[in-house]
């Protein structure tokens, strides 16, 4: 397919698929048509047999520096119901295959909240990540309030949603907002290893255990272990679950097929 704002390669490393936020001249603002290439791909790429997992990132500068506020700062409350843009967030939330974030320079508003519908984070030391939306009068509408407490806690999630203050690598490192810090040379080269890592296992246990992991955000313990062990049953009727239990006994690599 054919997009004006993003750059997909489908092979960027075996089984591993890149997603590039392609406004530099904006810092990667999140408009309505990136925000609706970004979904396009990742339905393309969640039904592609030959990717297992994507990694998404902007540039150097910024991954994305927010939302496109020219797009809404006319727009009354009728109209935004009417354009309904979460629906766009909800179908990337609920791509199956893992989401590897690379992030450099600014992941602000609507770009923190895109690193945060990823499964797992690289950041370069210059990554900064925020919540401003206070300071032009509005507050995260796209899962920021929600899903940055449940990754940093109550009194820091109040501090950046209520201050708009930004939080460096170091300190998204330390609150549990990303995985690792890399210098900016490598940030990119060391999301793809981390999906690459990924993409050698088994698809389907991959994406049960993506489903299981993320039921701990929508439900209380009890309920998220039934989940979890019905989907642990679930894989012992996967062709891949004999040949990594085969291949361990053997001392051998596993080959997996995705079956």
């Amino acid at each position: 397919m054919a997009y004006e704002f993003i750059l997909v390669e489908p092979q960027v490393a075996p089984y591993v698929a890149l997603i590039r936020l392609n406004r530099p001249k904006e810092y990667n603002a999140l408009n309505l048509q990136l925000m609706g290439e970004i979904r396009d791909a990742l339905s393309v790429l969640d039904n592609d047999d030959a990717v297992r997992a994507i990694v998404i990132t902007g540039n150097e500068k910024a991954f994305a520096a927010g939302a496109d506020i020219k797009q809404m700062a006319g727009k009354s409350a009728v109209d935004m119901l009417k354009i309904d843009q979460f629906s766009t967030w909800d179908a990337i939330r609920r791509t199956k295959k893992p989401l590897i974030a690379a992030v450099s320079g600014f992941a602000l508003g609507g770009g923190c909240e895109l690193v945060m519908h990823c499964d797992m984070v690289v950041a370069s030391e210059t990554a900064q990540f925020g919540q401003p939306e206070i300071n032009i009068g509005v507050m995260p509408g796209a899962g920021g309030t929600q899903r940055l407490t449940k990754a940093v806690g109550k009194v820091r999630a109040m501090e950046m949603v209520l201050t708009g203050r930004f939080i460096s690598a170091e300190e998204a490192k330390d609150a549990g907002l990303i995985n690792k810090i890399v210098p900016v040379a490598l940030y990119l080269d060391e999301a793809i290893k981390m999906a690459s890592a990924v993409a050698e296992k088994s698809p389907i246990a991959v994406q049960l255990a993506k489903e299981s992991v993320l039921k701990a955000f929508d439900t209380h313990l009890q309920e998220g272990l039934y989940f979890e062990r019905k989907n642990f049953y679930m894989l012992f009727a996967t062709e891949d679950q004999k040949e990594g239990m085969n291949a361990f006994v053997e001392k051998r690599k596993p080959d997996f097929k995705g079956q």
